[in-house]
């Protein structure tokens, strides 16, 4: 009875305000039962071009850094209050116990507060204390515990998009 409230109430929308249902050009979003589902609710697929990716980079980390939380339940959620309390868990931990690598292993709010500045320093000077206890250990430099002043999706991209606003000649990247 839903699912035909649902499809009434897509076909009761115009044209150009119909849902549309992006997928990545996976099996799952191109099998034919879906598509006939799809097609039957009146929504739209869109899929991804190869090399053309409107996906977003940090979006597709948290869905699955989320999927692969070991409280995510396998079955799915039991109804939408039990889904939206594991997402108010998940997005709490998410924000201030997870700590994230692309930003030296901080959590988002220690990075937010700028508490991220000094925990970085003392990482730093246990590396170095350590690395004076026992130089042998040590081959190389110790980790990088700098502060990441920005947080980008291609920094390799913005550099080629920095020198072009200045009008400098830039070598090409490869694909």
């Amino acid at each position: 009875m839903q699912r035909t409230a649902l499809a009434e109430a897509i076909h009761a929308m115009p044209r150009d305000e119909r849902p549309v249902l992006h997928g990545d050009n996976g099996a799952t979003l191109k099998a034919t039962t879906v598509l006939a589902m799809l097609w039957w609710l009146g929504v739209k697929p869109s899929y991804s071009r190869p090399r053309v990716s409107d996906d977003n980079a940090f979006i597709e980390s948290l869905f699955r850094t989320a999927k692969y939380r070991p409280e995510f339940p396998a079955a799915g959620f039991a109804d939408l209050g039990a889904a939206r309390e594991w997402a108010r868990e998940f997005v709490h931990w998410y924000n201030h116990d997870h700590r994230h690598s692309g930003i030296r292993y901080v959590s988002p709010a220690q990075r937010h507060e700028g508490r991220d500045v000094a925990i970085l320093a003392a990482r730093h000077e246990v590396y170095q204390q350590a690395r004076e206890r026992n130089p042998a250990r040590w081959s190389g430099n110790t980790r990088d515990w700098s502060h990441i002043k920005a947080v980008t999706l291609n920094p390799e991209r913005d550099s080629v998009v920095v020198a072009a606003s200045r009008r400098e000649p830039i070598q090409p990247l490869a694909a």
